[in-house]
């Protein structure tokens, strides 16, 4: 674990992940309402081994140091109680996180239940970060407003009991700026220390999370033409006769 000082001077304690070579980019892991657990030390991890810096900040640090939850009634029942004592300020710590790592290369944000939810508004919100990644944020589909101002990616399972699946389909179609995805899936089916857990959803959800923040933290892959070449040896030396202009030649500025 680490230490970062927001803004306002909290200092919050944060778990790092550090990748073999140096840093494809950087990932921020926020929390569900279990503080910074197994599952999201494990999540950190896995960003690390694909080649990004994985961090996950304790945003529960303002209320109480040290919180790691079970998945008991009461561990839920307190860890709800605790996001409703923060306020805003999981959005400065959040803040701080991307600001210390920033240097280091592009930031994604991916969180889960209530870091799903803290990601989806901070796209709009906070400064410095390139896309996020919410995996079933509770809240969001209700959320009418504005578009968001960077890529988004949003993942739910059609068979979650606290996001209904008809207003997921409805928040889908009145939202084009966002990619949503859905899994046959309940609530937190990412996570394999829980009874919700699906192998299959959490693998393809992994697959396109990854596939995003590769793509937007590295920039699309460099495509090599076959024979290329040979293409560039039978164009050199050869010039390329000018045609006379037509109205037909002139197709206008690129849509």
């Amino acid at each position: 674990m680490i230490e970062i000082t927001a803004a306002d001077g909290h200092i919050f304690s944060a778990y790092k992940a550090d990748p073999a070579d140096s840093p494809k980019g950087v990932v921020v892991i926020l929390q569900e309402v279990f503080g910074v657990n197994a599952h999201i030390r494990k999540l950190a991890d896995a960003f690390a081994a694909q080649g990004f810096l994985g961090i996950a900040p304790s945003l529960f640090d303002r209320a109480e140091k040290a919180v790691e939850l079970g998945y008991d009634e009461a561990a839920i029942a307190k860890g709800l109680q605790l996001t409703k004592t923060l306020g805003e300020s999981p959005f400065f710590d959040i803040q701080a996180t991307i600001n210390t790592f920033r240097e280091i290369g592009k930031v994604a944000l991916v969180g889960f239940d209530w870091g799903g939810f803290l990601a989806y508004h901070a796209a709009n919100r906070l400064q410095g970060v390139a896309t996020v990644v919410s995996y079933y944020g509770c809240g969001i589909v209700n959320d009418a407003s504005q578009r968001r101002k960077i890529p988004a990616l949003l993942h739910f399972g059609t068979l979650d009991p606290y996001i209904p699946v008809d207003q997921v389909t409805a928040f889908r179609m009145s939202r084009p700026d966002l990619h949503i995805c859905t899994y046959a899936a309940g609530h937190h089916f990412a996570c394999e220390d829980r009874g919700t857990y699906n192998a299959a959803a959490t693998q393809k959800a992994w697959e396109s999370t990854l596939q995003h923040v590769t793509h937007i933290l590295e920039g699309p892959p460099v495509v090599t033409l076959k024979n290329q070449g040979a293409y560039a040896a039978v164009s050199a030396g050869k010039e390329k006769k000018k045609k006379p202009a037509t109205v037909d030649d002139d197709m206008g500025p690129p849509m």
